[in-house]
């Protein structure tokens, strides 16, 4: 801005000595004088270094005071937060190659809206709690329910929350099949069942576990059916 007015001023001179030379011509022209009287020519070429002298005086006052302005100690407004790289959780694998959540989804799938609707974690999860192999502990209470997708469950484990056909007291509206207050402690009952009577002891395989479990010479063949049909889905 400053440059502008400086600069608009003397070209406002110039124009003013160029007028005022015009009228000394004019003046000239229209007196006379005589020979002996002579003008002084104005020298164009000072006037113009003249000028560019006073713009580049100009210019030099600007960049001190710029030099003054980058030298003003500034606010820092950096900031100390260094944006770190998001660490994934490590997989960690339970069963089959599966971790918690996927065996669980995978058991929920197979449960369907049945009334274990649900339940996928806590059968998975505890049986692996109490060493009991979960496709096997899912495949007798497939078996032994009737639940899985949006089929009917048994009476029994509707009834009696009993999920396993565990015989016992309090029985199930007076029978010999074992009652329990809750699903939840249905599941869990089932799964302790397990571990006690059939891993506990070395009962650790369907064909171990079968002739102690049921009376049926077919009861095996079914459970190997189920767990095969649990891997694959």
């Amino acid at each position: 801005m400053k440059k502008a007015k400086i600069i608009s001023g003397i070209l406002s001179i110039v124009g003013m000595m160029m007028i005022s030379i015009a009228l000394i011509i004019e003046s000239k022209n229209s007196l006379s004088l005589g020979n002996d009287i002579k003008f002084e020519e104005i020298d164009m070429k000072k006037v113009a270094d003249s000028a560019n002298m006073l713009i580049s005086k100009n210019e030099t006052a600007d960049t001190d005071t710029l030099e003054e302005q980058e030298n003003f100690p500034l606010v820092d407004i950096s900031m100390d937060f260094v944006p770190t790289a998001v660490v994934e959780p490590p997989r960690i694998e339970v069963y089959d190659g599966l971790t918690i959540e996927e065996l669980s989804a995978k058991f929920d799938r197979l449960l369907g809206t049945s009334y274990l609707q649900g339940k996928g974690y806590l059968i998975s999860s505890y049986s692996l709690t109490k060493g009991v192999d979960p496709y096997v502990a899912l495949a007798i209470i497939l078996h032994e329910t009737g639940c899985g997708g949006t089929n009917s469950c048994s009476r029994l484990v509707i009834a009696c929350n009993n999920v396993g056909g565990q015989k016992g007291s309090p029985g199930c509206n007076g029978g010999s099949y074992k009652a329990f207050p809750t699903l939840d402690e249905g599941i869990i009952g089932f799964i302790n069942n397990l571990y006690k009577n059939y891993y506990g002891v070395g009962l650790v395989t369907i064909d171990t576990i079968a002739p102690k479990y049921a009376e049926s010479p077919t009861w095996a063949s079914k459970i190997h059916w189920y767990v095969e049909k649990i891997r694959n889905s």
